[in-house]
Parts: structure tokens; C-alpha cells; sequence
């Protein structure tokens, strides 16, 4: 019987998977035998290395996700090179900040567009494959602020919010068709995006002190519950956002 946790002859398609969060799921999907497909507005190179030096198959898919124009191409590319679609995860993102009597419309729909436009189309277009196969995981990135309001950051909360809502929609409409959607919401993971943070003595004293777990996350602590939400493992799992925060939400 193989594990439970075990991805072996699965293909995952993973967003935003240059740096950071991103990075460390494809890195962990592949450790769990997937072979991945690597999309973003710069070549994952790195990843890719890491990818093949577990022993899986790359592929490179160059996407910009700030319009829905390439959303069925990173379909389309995914099944043309590596044969199969079993897994998505919608990791790509962006944040931009300003005060809401300030906030743009530009600086909103810039954000809207990428986080939650493109998001839900690609669930749309890997849906329909994985509904027609009869099993598939979705995993959505979603944030601490699919719970909390944040400050300065208008557009970066309300797609995030959306993003916890469209997941429970969508596993209302696609668990008993043998698709499962889940979302994680990562907390203060260490990255090359919080490194202006971790640098500022004040405030990187106050996020620890806040933290229960008494440290920044890493990207593979959220790797490896992505991990769990595309394996077998999570089979009766539908709908639900994974806080992997350090008990900040606890807090």
C-alpha cells in the first residue's frame, strides 16, 4: 500500500514558483514524487534544479497572471509537457500599500486582477479537466487577512477574503465530483518579501512577540502542508482554509 502522503506519477502546476513560498511547495511536491510544472512572469530556474535533483520532471511556463490571457495555456502547456494534471496551486500574488483615503483604482485592480481574477479562472480551467478525469486537489494561497482586516492594504485583504470564499464555493460545487479545493493561509514566513521587516529591529520584534511559536515560518512549513492537502491524505478535506501561522490567529 503506498503512503498517504505519497504524490508519485502526479503533476502539479504551482504559480509564483520563482522564490519564497512558492519555491518551497514545488520543492516539497516534488520531494513527495510529483513531477511540477513552474509558472510565473520570470523562469523558476532555481526551482527547477531543485526540482529535477529530487529526481522529477520540470517544466518551465513563462505567465503573466496579472490578465487571464495565459490561464488556458498553463493548462494546455501542463498536459502538452508533462502529461497529466492533478494538482494546482494558486500561489502568485502581489500587495501593494497605501492608506484607503489614498488607495488607487489602478493600485486595486492591479491587485484584484492577479490575486483573485486569475486565481478563480485557473481553478475554472483546471476544474473542468479534473471534474472530466473525476478527482483532482486545488490548494489556494489565502493569507492571514482571509481572517483579519490588516492596515494599508485594501486591495491585498479584500482579494485574499475573496479567495477564502471562492474556495468554499468551489468544493461546494466540486467535492462530490471528486475534486477537492482547499486553501492555506500562511502566516509571517521568512522570504525575500518579509525581509524588509525582519530587518527592522522594532517590528520584527513585535511580529516574534506575537507569535506563539516564537519564530518566523519557513517556506517549507508550508510546503508540507501543501503537501498534505494534495495527497490522499486530505481526501475528505473540502473547503477549508489551513491557518500554518504559528498560532498567530490562536494568539
Amino acid at each position: 500500500m503506498s503512503h498517504p502522503f505519497d504524490l508519485s506519477g502526479q503533476v502539479a502546476v504551482v504559480t509564483g514558483a520563482n522564490t519564497g513560498i512558492g519555491r518551497g511547495i514545488a520543492v516539497a511536491l516534488a520531494g513527495a514524487g510529483a513531477d511540477v510544472a513552474l509558472v510565473g512572469r520570470s523562469r523558476a530556474e532555481e526551482t527547477a534544479a531543485d526540482v529535477v535533483a529530487l529526481g522529477r520532471r520540470a517544466a518551465l511556463i513563462d505567465a503573466d497572471l496579472s490578465t487571464i490571457e495565459p490561464v488556458q495555456s498553463v493548462i494546455d502547456r501542463t498536459l502538452a509537457e508533462l502529461g497529466r494534471l492533478d494538482i494546482l496551486v494558486n500561489n502568485a500574488g502581489i500587495i501593494r500599500r497605501a492608506d484607503a483615503v489614498d488607495f488607487t483604482e489602478e493600485d486595486w485592480d492591479a491587485v484584484i486582477d492577479t490575486n483573485l481574477k486569475s486565481l478563480f479562472f485557473l481553478c475554472q480551467a483546471a476544474g473542468r479537466h479534473m471534474i472530466t478525469q473525476g478527482r483532482g486537489k486545488i490548494v489556494n494561497i489565502a493569507s492571514l487577512l482571509s481572517f483579519q482586516g490588516g492596515i494599508r492594504v485594501p486591495s491585498y485583504t479584500a482579494s485574499k477574503s475573496g479567495v477564502a470564499g471562492l474556495t468554499k464555493l468551489l468544493a461546494n460545487e466540486w467535492a462530490a465530483k471528486g475534486v477537492n479545493v482547499n486553501a492555506i493561509a500562511p502566516g509571517y514566513i521568512g522570504t525575500n518579501n518579509t525581509a524588509a521587516l525582519q530587518s527592522d529591529e522594532t517590528r520584527n520584534r513585535q511580529i516574534l512577540e506575537r507569535i506563539p511559536a516564537g519564530r518566523w515560518g519557513d517556506p517549507k512549513d508550508i510546503g508540507g502542508a501543501a503537501v498534505f492537502l494534495c495527497s490522499s491524505a486530505s481526501d475528505y478535506v473540502h473547503g477549508h482554509v489551513l491557518a500554518v501561522d504559528g498560532g498567530w490567529l490562536a494568539r
